[in-house]
Protein backbone atom coordinates (compact mmCIF):
# COMPACT_ATOMS: atom_id res chain seq x y z
CA UNK A 1 0.00 0.00 0.00
CA UNK A 2 2.84 2.34 0.77
CA UNK A 3 4.33 1.80 -2.67
CA UNK A 4 1.02 2.56 -4.33
CA UNK A 5 0.60 5.72 -2.29
CA UNK A 6 4.14 6.84 -3.14
CA UNK A 7 3.52 6.27 -6.87
CA UNK A 8 0.29 8.19 -6.62
CA UNK A 9 2.08 11.05 -4.91
CA UNK A 10 4.76 11.16 -7.62
CA UNK A 11 2.14 11.06 -10.36
CA UNK A 12 0.19 13.87 -8.67
CA UNK A 13 3.36 15.97 -8.39
CA UNK A 14 4.14 15.40 -12.06
CA UNK A 15 0.60 16.31 -13.05
CA UNK A 16 0.82 19.49 -11.01
CA UNK A 17 4.10 20.41 -12.75
CA UNK A 18 2.61 19.90 -16.20
CA UNK A 19 -0.49 21.81 -15.24
CA UNK A 20 1.60 24.72 -14.05
CA UNK A 21 1.90 26.20 -17.55
CA UNK A 22 0.58 29.71 -17.62
CA UNK A 23 -2.55 30.66 -19.53
CA UNK A 24 -0.41 33.00 -21.66
CA UNK A 25 1.83 30.14 -22.82
CA UNK A 26 -1.17 27.92 -23.50
CA UNK A 27 -2.73 30.59 -25.69
CA UNK A 28 0.49 31.10 -27.66
CA UNK A 29 1.23 27.42 -28.25
CA UNK A 30 -2.41 26.74 -29.14
CA UNK A 31 -2.23 29.16 -32.07
CA UNK A 32 -1.33 27.58 -35.42
CA UNK A 33 -0.94 30.86 -37.31
CA UNK A 34 2.46 32.57 -37.08
CA UNK A 35 1.21 36.17 -37.13
CA UNK A 36 -1.36 35.47 -34.41
CA UNK A 37 1.09 33.54 -32.22
CA UNK A 38 3.73 36.24 -32.62
CA UNK A 39 1.27 38.95 -31.60
CA UNK A 40 0.15 36.94 -28.59
CA UNK A 41 3.75 36.45 -27.51
CA UNK A 42 4.63 40.12 -27.81
CA UNK A 43 1.49 41.14 -25.93
CA UNK A 44 1.84 38.55 -23.18
CA UNK A 45 5.60 38.20 -22.80
CA UNK A 46 5.53 39.67 -19.29
CA UNK A 47 2.76 37.24 -18.27
CA UNK A 48 4.85 34.15 -19.09
CA UNK A 49 5.85 32.42 -15.87
CA UNK A 50 9.61 32.21 -16.34
CA UNK A 51 12.49 31.99 -18.80
CA UNK A 52 11.61 28.39 -19.65
CA UNK A 53 8.13 29.46 -20.77
CA UNK A 54 9.57 32.31 -22.82
CA UNK A 55 11.95 29.89 -24.54
CA UNK A 56 9.07 27.52 -25.26
CA UNK A 57 6.92 30.33 -26.64
CA UNK A 58 9.63 31.50 -29.02
CA UNK A 59 10.32 27.91 -30.03
CA UNK A 60 6.66 27.62 -31.01
CA UNK A 61 7.19 30.54 -33.39
CA UNK A 62 10.18 28.68 -34.84
CA UNK A 63 7.95 25.63 -35.36
CA UNK A 64 5.34 27.69 -37.21
CA UNK A 65 7.90 29.50 -39.36
CA UNK A 66 9.64 26.25 -40.30
CA UNK A 67 6.33 24.64 -41.22
CA UNK A 68 5.78 27.53 -43.64
CA UNK A 69 9.35 27.12 -44.95
CA UNK A 70 8.58 23.53 -45.87
CA UNK A 71 5.37 24.47 -47.63
CA UNK A 72 7.06 27.18 -49.69
CA UNK A 73 9.99 24.91 -50.50
CA UNK A 74 7.55 22.46 -52.08
CA UNK A 75 5.87 25.32 -53.97
CA UNK A 76 9.22 26.69 -55.23
CA UNK A 77 8.65 30.09 -53.61
CA UNK A 78 12.26 30.85 -52.76
CA UNK A 79 11.79 34.45 -51.65
CA UNK A 80 8.82 33.59 -49.48
CA UNK A 81 10.74 30.65 -48.08
CA UNK A 82 13.62 32.93 -47.14
CA UNK A 83 11.30 35.43 -45.51
CA UNK A 84 9.97 32.66 -43.27
CA UNK A 85 13.48 31.33 -42.70
CA UNK A 86 14.56 34.77 -41.48
CA UNK A 87 11.69 34.69 -38.98
CA UNK A 88 12.69 31.21 -37.87
CA UNK A 89 16.28 32.30 -37.28
CA UNK A 90 15.23 35.49 -35.48
CA UNK A 91 13.02 33.52 -33.12
CA UNK A 92 15.66 30.83 -32.66
CA UNK A 93 18.00 33.48 -31.31
CA UNK A 94 15.29 34.76 -28.95
CA UNK A 95 14.43 31.23 -27.88
CA UNK A 96 18.09 30.48 -27.18
CA UNK A 97 18.50 33.68 -25.17
CA UNK A 98 15.93 32.51 -22.64
CA UNK A 99 16.78 28.82 -23.00
CA UNK A 100 20.30 29.50 -21.71
CA UNK A 101 19.19 31.45 -18.67
CA UNK A 102 19.44 29.65 -15.29
CA UNK A 103 16.32 28.00 -13.91
CA UNK A 104 15.08 28.44 -10.34
CA UNK A 105 17.91 26.24 -9.10
CA UNK A 106 20.54 28.17 -11.05
CA UNK A 107 21.01 25.35 -13.56
CA UNK A 108 21.32 25.99 -17.31
CA UNK A 109 19.78 23.23 -19.40
CA UNK A 110 19.19 24.33 -23.00
CA UNK A 111 16.23 22.41 -24.35
CA UNK A 112 15.82 23.63 -27.92
CA UNK A 113 19.30 24.57 -29.23
CA UNK A 114 20.29 21.31 -30.93
CA UNK A 115 16.92 20.75 -32.54
CA UNK A 116 16.79 24.27 -33.96
CA UNK A 117 20.41 24.20 -35.11
CA UNK A 118 19.92 20.97 -37.03
CA UNK A 119 16.70 21.96 -38.78
CA UNK A 120 17.98 25.40 -39.77
CA UNK A 121 21.54 24.67 -40.83
CA UNK A 122 20.96 23.12 -44.25
CA UNK A 123 18.16 25.55 -45.12
CA UNK A 124 20.57 28.49 -44.84
CA UNK A 125 21.76 27.90 -48.40
CA UNK A 126 18.53 29.47 -49.62
CA UNK A 127 19.43 32.72 -47.86
CA UNK A 128 22.80 32.68 -49.57
CA UNK A 129 21.32 32.21 -53.04
CA UNK A 130 18.40 34.62 -52.76
CA UNK A 131 20.64 37.27 -51.20
CA UNK A 132 23.05 36.93 -54.11
CA UNK A 133 20.18 37.34 -56.59
CA UNK A 134 19.41 40.71 -55.05
CA UNK A 135 23.11 41.65 -54.98
CA UNK A 136 23.35 41.03 -58.71
CA UNK A 137 20.29 43.27 -59.16
CA UNK A 138 22.24 45.95 -57.21
CA UNK A 139 19.64 45.87 -54.45
CA UNK A 140 21.96 46.11 -51.45
CA UNK A 141 19.19 46.45 -48.88
CA UNK A 142 17.41 43.24 -49.83
CA UNK A 143 20.67 41.36 -50.36
CA UNK A 144 21.61 42.14 -46.76
CA UNK A 145 18.11 41.24 -45.57
CA UNK A 146 18.96 37.63 -46.36
CA UNK A 147 22.73 37.61 -45.92
CA UNK A 148 22.60 39.07 -42.42
CA UNK A 149 20.88 36.04 -40.82
CA UNK A 150 23.06 33.74 -42.96
CA UNK A 151 26.22 35.26 -41.50
CA UNK A 152 24.77 35.51 -38.00
CA UNK A 153 23.94 31.81 -37.88
CA UNK A 154 27.51 30.96 -38.81
CA UNK A 155 28.83 33.04 -35.92
CA UNK A 156 26.22 31.94 -33.39
CA UNK A 157 27.13 29.48 -30.60
CA UNK A 158 23.80 27.76 -31.23
CA UNK A 159 25.36 26.28 -34.34
CA UNK A 160 29.04 26.25 -33.41
CA UNK A 161 28.32 24.32 -30.21
CA UNK A 162 26.28 21.70 -32.01
CA UNK A 163 28.36 18.53 -32.24
CA UNK A 164 27.20 17.55 -35.71
CA UNK A 165 27.49 21.03 -37.23
CA UNK A 166 30.85 21.79 -35.61
CA UNK A 167 32.35 18.94 -37.65
CA UNK A 168 31.32 20.46 -40.99
CA UNK A 169 31.27 24.18 -40.24
CA UNK A 170 34.84 24.74 -41.43
CA UNK A 171 33.89 23.46 -44.88
CA UNK A 172 31.79 26.59 -45.29
CA UNK A 173 34.45 29.03 -44.07
CA UNK A 174 35.61 30.10 -47.53
CA UNK A 175 32.05 30.89 -48.60
CA UNK A 176 31.41 32.79 -45.37
CA UNK A 177 34.58 34.85 -45.84
CA UNK A 178 33.60 35.77 -49.39
CA UNK A 179 30.04 36.67 -48.41
CA UNK A 180 31.37 38.71 -45.49
CA UNK A 181 33.57 40.74 -47.86
CA UNK A 182 30.66 41.31 -50.24
CA UNK A 183 28.56 42.29 -47.23
CA UNK A 184 31.22 44.89 -46.40
CA UNK A 185 30.78 46.44 -49.85
CA UNK A 186 26.98 46.38 -49.61
CA UNK A 187 26.78 47.85 -46.11
CA UNK A 188 29.35 50.45 -47.13
CA UNK A 189 26.98 51.48 -49.92
CA UNK A 190 24.19 51.64 -47.37
CA UNK A 191 26.43 53.73 -45.07
CA UNK A 192 25.98 51.24 -42.24
CA UNK A 193 29.27 51.94 -40.50
CA UNK A 194 29.00 49.39 -37.69
CA UNK A 195 27.99 46.58 -40.03
CA UNK A 196 30.88 47.27 -42.39
CA UNK A 197 33.26 46.98 -39.44
CA UNK A 198 31.52 43.83 -38.17
CA UNK A 199 31.72 41.98 -41.48
CA UNK A 200 35.27 43.18 -42.12
CA UNK A 201 36.31 41.45 -38.89
CA UNK A 202 35.21 38.17 -40.48
CA UNK A 203 36.59 38.76 -43.99
CA UNK A 204 40.01 40.06 -43.00
CA UNK A 205 40.91 36.74 -41.35
CA UNK A 206 41.17 35.33 -44.88
CA UNK A 207 44.43 36.34 -46.57
CA UNK A 208 42.67 36.60 -49.96
CA UNK A 209 40.22 39.21 -48.69
CA UNK A 210 42.31 40.84 -45.97
CA UNK A 211 43.46 43.94 -47.86
CA UNK A 212 40.03 44.81 -49.23
CA UNK A 213 38.39 44.14 -45.87
CA UNK A 214 40.81 46.47 -44.10
CA UNK A 215 40.21 49.19 -46.70
CA UNK A 216 36.45 48.96 -46.25
CA UNK A 217 36.70 48.80 -42.46
CA UNK A 218 38.89 51.87 -42.32
CA UNK A 219 36.71 53.61 -44.88
CA UNK A 220 33.75 53.02 -42.57
CA UNK A 221 35.73 54.35 -39.61
CA UNK A 222 36.37 57.52 -41.58
CA UNK A 223 32.67 58.04 -42.32
CA UNK A 224 31.13 61.21 -40.92
CA UNK A 225 34.10 62.60 -39.00
CA UNK A 226 32.43 65.87 -38.05
CA UNK A 227 34.35 67.01 -34.99
CA UNK A 228 37.91 67.01 -33.73
CA UNK A 229 36.86 64.45 -31.14
CA UNK A 230 35.60 62.18 -33.93
CA UNK A 231 38.97 62.47 -35.66
CA UNK A 232 40.90 61.76 -32.46
CA UNK A 233 38.78 58.69 -31.75
CA UNK A 234 39.39 57.42 -35.27
CA UNK A 235 43.10 58.16 -34.93
CA UNK A 236 43.28 56.13 -31.72
CA UNK A 237 41.46 53.23 -33.36
CA UNK A 238 43.95 53.29 -36.23
CA UNK A 239 46.83 53.34 -33.75
CA UNK A 240 45.43 50.23 -32.09
CA UNK A 241 45.10 48.52 -35.47
CA UNK A 242 48.67 49.48 -36.32
CA UNK A 243 49.99 48.13 -33.01
CA UNK A 244 48.16 44.86 -33.64
CA UNK A 245 49.38 44.56 -37.25
CA UNK A 246 52.32 46.97 -37.87
CA UNK A 247 53.24 45.45 -41.24
CA UNK A 248 49.78 46.05 -42.69
CA UNK A 249 50.28 48.63 -45.47
CA UNK A 250 46.60 49.59 -45.56
CA UNK A 251 46.64 50.49 -41.87
CA UNK A 252 49.96 52.32 -42.19
CA UNK A 253 48.74 54.36 -45.15
CA UNK A 254 45.52 55.43 -43.47
CA UNK A 255 47.17 56.28 -40.17
CA UNK A 256 49.74 58.36 -42.06
CA UNK A 257 46.95 60.08 -44.00
CA UNK A 258 45.14 60.76 -40.73
CA UNK A 259 48.17 62.53 -39.29
CA UNK A 260 48.53 64.45 -42.55
CA UNK A 261 44.86 65.48 -42.58
CA UNK A 262 45.10 66.68 -38.99
CA UNK A 263 48.22 68.74 -39.92
CA UNK A 264 50.21 67.07 -37.15
CA UNK A 265 53.55 67.04 -38.97
CA UNK A 266 55.60 66.23 -35.87
CA UNK A 267 53.53 63.14 -35.10
CA UNK A 268 53.47 62.15 -38.76
CA UNK A 269 57.26 62.33 -39.11
CA UNK A 270 57.78 60.48 -35.83
CA UNK A 271 55.38 57.77 -36.99
CA UNK A 272 57.08 57.31 -40.38
CA UNK A 273 60.59 57.42 -38.90
CA UNK A 274 59.62 54.92 -36.21
CA UNK A 275 58.25 52.57 -38.84
CA UNK A 276 61.39 52.87 -40.97
CA UNK A 277 63.53 52.16 -37.92
CA UNK A 278 61.74 48.83 -37.52
CA UNK A 279 61.24 48.12 -41.23
CA UNK A 280 64.04 49.89 -43.14
CA UNK A 281 62.93 48.42 -46.48
CA UNK A 282 59.29 49.45 -46.11
CA UNK A 283 58.19 50.66 -49.53
CA UNK A 284 55.12 52.47 -48.28
CA UNK A 285 57.07 54.29 -45.55
CA UNK A 286 59.73 55.42 -48.03
CA UNK A 287 57.03 56.72 -50.34
CA UNK A 288 55.32 58.49 -47.43
CA UNK A 289 58.62 60.08 -46.44
CA UNK A 290 58.98 61.33 -50.01
CA UNK A 291 55.51 62.84 -50.13
CA UNK A 292 56.01 64.59 -46.80
CA UNK A 293 59.12 66.20 -48.29
CA UNK A 294 57.14 67.22 -51.38
CA UNK A 295 54.66 68.96 -49.10
CA UNK A 296 57.58 70.84 -47.58
CA UNK A 297 58.87 71.82 -51.06
CA UNK A 298 62.07 69.88 -50.45
CA UNK A 299 62.71 68.33 -53.86
CA UNK A 300 66.10 66.86 -52.94
CA UNK A 301 64.78 65.04 -49.89
CA UNK A 302 61.67 63.92 -51.75
CA UNK A 303 63.69 62.54 -54.67
CA UNK A 304 65.97 60.69 -52.27
CA UNK A 305 63.11 58.78 -50.64
CA UNK A 306 61.06 58.24 -53.80
CA UNK A 307 64.17 56.86 -55.49
CA UNK A 308 64.62 54.45 -52.57
CA UNK A 309 60.99 53.41 -52.92
CA UNK A 310 61.38 52.57 -56.61
CA UNK A 311 64.39 50.41 -55.76
CA UNK A 312 62.19 48.31 -53.49
CA UNK A 313 59.11 48.23 -55.72
CA UNK A 314 59.27 49.40 -59.32
CA UNK A 315 55.68 48.98 -60.52
CA UNK A 316 53.95 52.13 -59.27
CA UNK A 317 53.45 54.81 -61.93
CA UNK A 318 52.52 57.43 -59.33
CA UNK A 319 55.86 57.12 -57.55
CA UNK A 320 57.80 57.27 -60.82
CA UNK A 321 55.83 60.34 -61.89
CA UNK A 322 56.47 62.26 -58.68
CA UNK A 323 60.11 61.20 -58.68
CA UNK A 324 60.35 62.67 -62.18
CA UNK A 325 58.66 65.90 -61.05
CA UNK A 326 61.13 66.29 -58.17
CA UNK A 327 64.07 65.63 -60.49
CA UNK A 328 62.72 68.23 -62.93
CA UNK A 329 62.79 70.81 -60.16
CA UNK A 330 66.32 69.83 -59.11
CA UNK A 331 67.57 69.97 -62.71
CA UNK A 332 65.91 73.31 -63.43
CA UNK A 333 67.45 74.85 -60.30
CA UNK A 334 70.93 73.46 -60.87
CA UNK A 335 73.60 76.09 -61.45
CA UNK A 336 75.88 73.46 -62.97
CA UNK A 337 74.60 72.87 -66.53
CA UNK A 338 76.28 69.49 -66.95
CA UNK A 339 74.98 68.30 -63.60
CA UNK A 340 71.51 69.59 -64.46
CA UNK A 341 71.52 67.72 -67.77
CA UNK A 342 72.39 64.52 -65.93
CA UNK A 343 69.46 65.02 -63.56
CA UNK A 344 67.15 65.67 -66.52
CA UNK A 345 68.26 62.31 -67.91
CA UNK A 346 67.23 60.66 -64.67
CA UNK A 347 63.90 62.53 -64.72
CA UNK A 348 63.25 61.39 -68.30
CA UNK A 349 63.99 57.79 -67.30
CA UNK A 350 61.50 58.10 -64.45
CA UNK A 351 58.80 59.55 -66.71
CA UNK A 352 59.47 56.93 -69.37
CA UNK A 353 58.92 54.26 -66.71
CA UNK A 354 55.66 55.96 -65.68
CA UNK A 355 54.60 55.99 -69.34
CA UNK A 356 55.33 52.29 -69.62
CA UNK A 357 53.31 51.47 -66.51
CA UNK A 358 50.50 53.94 -67.20
CA UNK A 359 49.93 54.31 -70.96
CA UNK A 360 46.56 55.99 -70.34
CA UNK A 361 48.22 58.88 -68.46
CA UNK A 362 46.05 58.59 -65.34
CA UNK A 363 49.04 59.84 -63.32
CA UNK A 364 49.49 62.92 -65.53
CA UNK A 365 53.06 62.16 -66.50
CA UNK A 366 52.52 63.61 -70.00
CA UNK A 367 53.16 67.32 -69.48
CA UNK A 368 55.82 66.79 -66.84
CA UNK A 369 57.67 64.39 -69.14
CA UNK A 370 57.55 66.98 -71.92
CA UNK A 371 59.09 69.54 -69.53
CA UNK A 372 61.96 67.16 -68.82
CA UNK A 373 62.64 66.65 -72.55
CA UNK A 374 62.32 70.39 -73.14
CA UNK A 375 64.84 71.14 -70.41
CA UNK A 376 67.24 68.46 -71.63
CA UNK A 377 67.05 68.82 -75.42
CA UNK A 378 65.37 72.17 -76.11
CA UNK A 379 62.15 73.05 -77.86
CA UNK A 380 62.89 71.90 -81.39
CA UNK A 381 64.55 68.55 -80.82
CA UNK A 382 62.58 65.62 -82.33
CA UNK A 383 62.60 63.91 -78.94
CA UNK A 384 60.95 66.96 -77.38
CA UNK A 385 58.39 67.09 -80.18
CA UNK A 386 57.59 63.42 -79.65
CA UNK A 387 57.16 64.05 -75.90
CA UNK A 388 54.86 66.97 -76.70
CA UNK A 389 52.78 64.71 -78.92
CA UNK A 390 52.45 62.27 -76.02
CA UNK A 391 50.62 64.92 -74.02
CA UNK A 392 47.63 64.67 -76.32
Amino acid sequence: MKKVMMMAFVLMAYTMTVAAKSDALKAITKSKVYAEASQLLQTNLAQLADNAEKAEAYNHLVDLAMASVQEKEKAGDMTGLCDDLCLAIENTFECDKYDRMPDAKGVVKPKFADKNAQRLWDKRKYLLNVGDDFRQKEDAKNAMKYWTPYLETFESPIFRNNEMISKVITLEQETIDQVALLACYLTYQLKEKNNVIKYAEIAKKNDKYKEDAFKLQIGAMLMDLKTKEDSLNCLNQLKQMYEADPENDVVFENLNNMYDGMKDKAAQNAFIDGHLAKYPNSYIAMAAKGFVAIGENNADEAAKWLRKATEVKADNAVIWTYLGICLNVIAANSEDVAAGQKVYDEAIAAFDKAKELDPNKTTNWGYNRYQAYYGRYGENDPKTKAAEADIR
